[in-house]
């Protein structure tokens, strides 16, 4: 195992060594590509230097979101390509270039005739390094073919999904997670929705770790925001894609979209239907705390299957009432249901480890969950300069059922029989007002943000007793979480000649009632804070910039967190949510670094973080259960002190034309401090200490080739180190992807083949040390995937553009 946890950082190296052999004698071409009719900026548009004296010699890179480019070459004289989709050819003939020069700003014409058989393509990297974010391009992925957005997000670099669904961003589960710039309507629990959520309909993912002011305060740890897709070409166009995958489950989706002068019609629309299975296993000893010695031992194992349907549509419609007025409306609906049976088996050892006797319990699950999503803004556009005001308005309704049917036997003899029942209703209503005035060269911002979110979750089981199910009083909740967020904010930006700067402020305030309902426990919070950022940025060189940034965050608790009972399928091992969590607040701190070179872009930061009233998952052994088996619950509570500091590196490697390479290493050193006290069930005050130091270390390499015969080869290996607890230790978590893919038919249609966890590796493992208990445990979500995909693109080139649609200019970020 050794060797997977070197090999990254290997990788890391030799790449950055070759990149840096590069940059020998190098000047730089740079300039602007626009629209010829309008002056916009044409992001992603190509540009190809070939050397007139050494055809060999070929070169090039594509603009950024402001329609820029700054490329390394040799001195020597080129002829100059500048082309990009739907537009002619821009050709500079025998430019000799000796030292660094500017093209200037170089506009380009529509192409209204296309001739048969020309194609103009331009094609977007992996990975863009934005001075605020980083952008992934995963349209083209054949990684996550077949998959959701859970699997999109867990091969992104800095970004993990565990075994239970949870994101977390540099090692960080406080990141809040939006889909088109909005919180999803599933926002209370966000790993359901991402399972949701097909892979195919997604365009874009954005990294944002250190947010300004014009974004919502919540997650501290940044924002991550999932771009779906949108079309942009005129006329009808889109894409079918059909999978199957083993273990036997198949899906297919579609992108359509139509678009005219005045307006711009666009649909997502998919069906799934999945079967994964999945494990776990907890190996526990008790102690005898007089002695110290083991007392007895008890064996945890399940099987898991997930049998699920699911049927996702997104409906938008884009219109442009004026040349200065654009109306958008997007409707999204979203419903799963599926059987999820769990067989977990209990062995029940003495103190000498022979077996006493074995149970098994069996879970009968079926759940139902629909989304139904609302949006509606209007744009309207002083001028050309991006003096603008946006107004947006968006409601969404979530319902959530799990019905179970749960029985313990022994040796065929059945010996308990429970049923739980489950629901969630949510709604959701978010307001939003943005207004963007250029000052010189300077540009002021505000806005006004209110959400309103309200949930409520009821949970019930019923014990068989002489015949006649019988309420179990234990198990019975009704929770209501009703949630105000007003906010305002302003920011201001600029720049001085290499420096550019910018500063906000946020205030929000907050107004949170939880309640349950059962027990007539009441709690209300309210709280209203200042969020502050800064930003200030210098180029160094025509290549290279650095920053530095500072921003305050909050992360509120929600749904399952706050939900103090919400699962039954294990007798002896349970989760508890803590209706008396506080929010957190996090003070971030990132100084970045980015540097180009011919064929190498290395991006990296230093941070640090410090969160008061920091979330930590705990485990206690409280209680026994009906056979006298203690119980082992986890738990979210409130600690004094989180500090978090790390360095962060990426890299972008193109070593051949045939060959390009992404990597990631996050390090990062984590410390909590305080104290938990609770009172057992037999009414004992016990206080336990929580202070630790822990290092630890995640990695990603992402590999793609261009084979003989037009096949494009993937590979992605990830690493999770291991890391120290205040009560144990999580393993190491090794994980390994491929994906073939070849274009046929003209490049109209994709056939690709992918393999997720090739070695059944990806297991969340770890070691628990208690006074009254030690125990291991391994939980896999779902065991080795094969998908099989075939994609067809009808007026639509595969490597196309986002579309640049109304409010798709600023990338969604309107929203936050």
């Amino acid at each position: 195992m050794k060797i997977f946890r070197i090999l990254p950082i290997l990788s890391m190296l030799f790449i950055t060594t070759l990149g840096f052999s590069q940059q020998a004698a190098e000047i730089y071409v740079k300039g602007t590509v626009v629209e010829a009719k309008t002056n916009q900026p044409l992001e992603y548009a190509s540009i190809t230097l070939v050397s007139t004296t050494n055809p060999s010699y070929v070169t090039g890179d594509m603009t950024d979101a402001s329609g820029q480019f700054n490329i390394p070459i040799l001195p020597d004289t080129y002829e100059i390509k500048i082309e990009f989709l739907g537009y002619q050819t821009l050709t500079i003939s025998n430019k000799e270039i000796t030292s660094s020069m500017s093209l200037g700003m170089i506009k380009v014409e529509s192409d209204s005739e296309v001739l048969e058989g020309l194609v103009i393509e331009t094609k977007r990297a992996d990975v863009e390094f934005k001075l605020d974010k980083k952008v992934y391009n995963v349209s083209n992925d054949n990684i996550n073919k077949g998959g959701t957005a859970s699997d999109v997000l867990d091969n992104i670099p800095s970004v993990a999904v565990d075994a239970d669904g949870n994101v977390s961003l540099r090692g960080n589960e406080s990141v809040r997670v939006l889909i088109d710039g909005k919180p999803s309507g599933m926002a209370s629990n966000i790993a359901d929705a991402l399972k949701m959520l097909s892979s195919e309909s997604i365009e874009q993912v954005e990294i944002i770790t250190n947010p300004s002011a014009r974004y919502e305060a919540e997650g501290g740890a940044g924002i991550i925001n999932i771009i779906l897709k949108k079309g942009s070409n005129q006329g009808v166009n889109g894409s079918v894609t059909a999978n199957v995958s083993n273990p036997f489950g198949y899906s297919v989706g579609a992108n359509i979209n139509y678009k005219e002068e005045k307006f711009n019609l666009f649909a997502n629309l998919g069906y799934r239907n999945d079967f994964t299975k999945g494990n776990s296993l907890n190996e526990t000893e008790y102690i005898d705390q007089n002695t110290g010695l083991s007392k007895s031992f008890v064996n945890e194992y399940s099987k898991r299957e997930r049998k699920r349907k699911g049927y996702n549509a997104n409906f938008g419609f884009e219109y442009y009432l004026t040349d200065k007025l654009t109306w958008n409306n997007n409707f999204t609906w979203r419903r799963s249901d599926g059987d999820n049976p769990n067989d977990v088996n209990y062995d029940y050892y003495d103190a000498g480890r022979n077996l006493l006797y074995s149970n098994r319990r069996y879970t009968a699950e079926d759940d139902f969950k629909e989304n139904v999503d609302y949006s509606t803004d209007f744009t309207y556009k002083f001028n050309d300069k991006g003096h603008q005001l946006f107004v947006s308005g968006t409601v969404s309704k979530n319902f959530d059922r799990e019905d179970s049917d749960i029985s313990t036997s022994n040796a065929g003899t059945v010996l308990t029989s429970d049923l739980t029942n489950s629901r969630e209703n949510e709604l959701r209503n978010i307001l939003r007002l943005d207004y963007v005035l250029p000052i010189g060269e300077g540009q002021f911002e505000a806005g006004y943000l209110g959400n309103f979110n309200e949930l409520n979750t009821k949970y019930n089981v019923t014990t068989l007793e002489n015949g006649e199910y019988i309420e179990n009083e234990q198990f019975k909740n009704n929770l209501e979480y009703l949630e105000k967020v007003n906010a305002l904010y302003a920011q201001y930006g600029n720049k001085y000649k290499k420096f550019s700067y910018m500063v906000g402020l946020r205030w929000e305030a907050s107004e949170i009632d939880v309640n349950q309902l059962v027990t007539n426990d009441y709690n209300k919070k309210k709280y209203n804070n200042f969020f502050p950022s800064a930003f200030l940025n210098y180029e160094l060189t025509d290549s290279s910039t650095a920053s530095i940034s500072y921003s305050k965050r909050v992360r509120r608790p929600r749904g399952w967190s706050l939900n103090p009972i919400s699962n039954y399928s294990s007798s002896i091992n349970f989760y508890r949510g803590n209706p008396d969590l506080d929010p957190s607040f996090t003070d971030a701190f990132d100084l970045g670094f980015m540097k180009r070179w011919y064929k190498l872009t290395l991006n990296t930061s230093v941070y640090y973080n410090r969160t008061t009233d920091a979330t930590q998952f705990i485990r206690i052994v409280d209680g026994v259960n009906e056979e006298g088996i203690p119980i082992t619950i986890s738990s979210p509570i409130n600690l004094n002190t989180e500090y978090r500091y790390g360095l962060e590196f990426n890299v972008n490697y193109n070593p051949f034309k045939w060959w390009r390479l992404n990597g990631n290493i996050n390090l990062f050193q984590e410390q909590t401090r305080g104290d938990y006290t609770y009172t057992d069930t037999e009414g004992n005050s016990i206080t336990q200490n929580f202070d630790n130091d822990t290092f630890t270390w995640s990695s990603r390499v992402a590999s793609t080739v261009n084979l003989p015969g037009g096949i494009d080869w993937q590979t992605t290996f990830m690493y999770r180190g291991p890391r120290n607890t205040a009560q144990g230790k999580i393993l190491g978590e090794p994980n390994l992807n491929l994906a073939f893919s070849k274009d046929i038919w003209k490049d109209k249609a994709t056939i690709a083949l992918n393999v997720q966890d090739v070695f059944n590796s990806r297991k969340m493992r770890s070691e628990i040390y208690l006074d009254t208990a030690n125990s291991y445990s391994e939980r896999q979500w779902r065991e080795r995937t094969i998908n099989l995909s075939f994609t067809y693109r009808f007026n639509q080139k595969k490597t196309e553009k986002p579309g640049r649609n109304g409010n798709e200019e600023n990338g969604g970020e309107e929203y936050m």
